[in-house]
């Protein structure tokens, strides 16, 4: 397991499972001789995108950023149409860290799309029960409330499966919440309307994980957004305000798709890296 020290908190990346996406529809519009130059694309023209959720130890909380895809959560048809190659180890790998899901105090869920909210319930021998029954399960409620109304779109992602054992858990936000000192979610809608991102602050520094907005490293240019983004121009406007401010300010940016870095810090004109975090392979 990867691993970083940010100041007081400690991040451990879990491996919750990896899929193989278009790469048209996870670069929208963008040209494929453009953004193949950024991000491998293999002979079925998918990339590579794991589904990570990032544990955070902090004061004594045991955080978790997302889910994963889950273990045993999608039929053979599901597995096939979104590329899956591996599933979630994230129990596994909270054992190896000397925990169990029981001692996960808080969930933050940046959006509830089955890629990163499958592994918030599991199966317990023929029903679906909250894999983290102790957490408060933070998420915007315009997300809550789409995941438990979806439309003729969305209900191809938002699964009643993923949200009905953990309704008494979750707890919803209006605009932005202070989860703990140092860490805050935001709401900014764009890749769906309840999408939100997380930010990090240690003294001087600041991590920023802007989720689906950013899902790689090569979706730096606030330009490059997904197919799948149900509103296209606020997730520009959102990447426009935030990567501006996080390359002025020296942020590092985080990544839950990434398939090669965790971590990045550019240069303040975005065209250098100063810094990264690189995941295992």
């Amino acid at each position: 397991m990867d691993k970083f020290q940010f100041h007081e908190m400690s991040f451990t990346w879990l491996k919750g499972g990896t899929t193989f996406m278009d790469g048209g529809a996870m670069f929208g519009v963008v040209p494929k001789p453009l953004w193949e130059k950024k991000y491998p694309v293999n002979e079925k023209n998918q990339i590579e995108l794991p589904s990570d959720p990032l544990l955070i130890q902090y004061k004594g909380q045991n955080i978790l950023m997302e889910s994963g895809l889950g273990y045993q959560k999608m039929t053979e048809k599901q597995l096939r149409n979104y590329g899956v190659t591996d599933q979630s180890q994230v129990e596994d790998n909270l054992v190896e860290l000397g925990l169990l899901p029981e001692d996960i105090h808080i969930v933050m869920m940046t959006h509830l799309h089955f890629d990163h909210a499958c592994g918030l319930t599991k199966w317990d021998e023929n029903r679906i029960v909250s894999t983290f029954p102790n957490a408060k399960i933070y998420v915007s409620d315009v997300e809550w409330n789409e995941m438990k109304n979806p439309n003729i779109r969305s209900k191809n992602t938002y699964w009643k499966e993923n949200w009905e054992p953990i309704e008494d858990q979750v707890i919803p936000f209006t605009n932005s919440l202070k989860i703990v000192e140092g860490i805050e979610m935001i709401h900014t809608g764009g890749h769906s309307d309840g999408h939100s991102i997380v930010v990090f602050k240690q003294q001087e520094d600041t991590v920023i994980h802007m989720a689906d907005l950013m899902p790689t490293h090569a979706h730096q240019n606030p330009l490059w957004v997904l197919a799948y983004d149900d509103f296209p121009m606020t997730s520009v406007f959102a990447k426009e305000k935030w990567v501006k401010q996080a390359l002025q300010q020296n942020y590092w940016f985080s990544f839950y798709h990434d398939a090669f870095y965790r971590m990045i810090k550019w240069s303040e004109d975005g065209k250098e890296i100063v810094d990264i975090v690189e995941r295992s392979r």
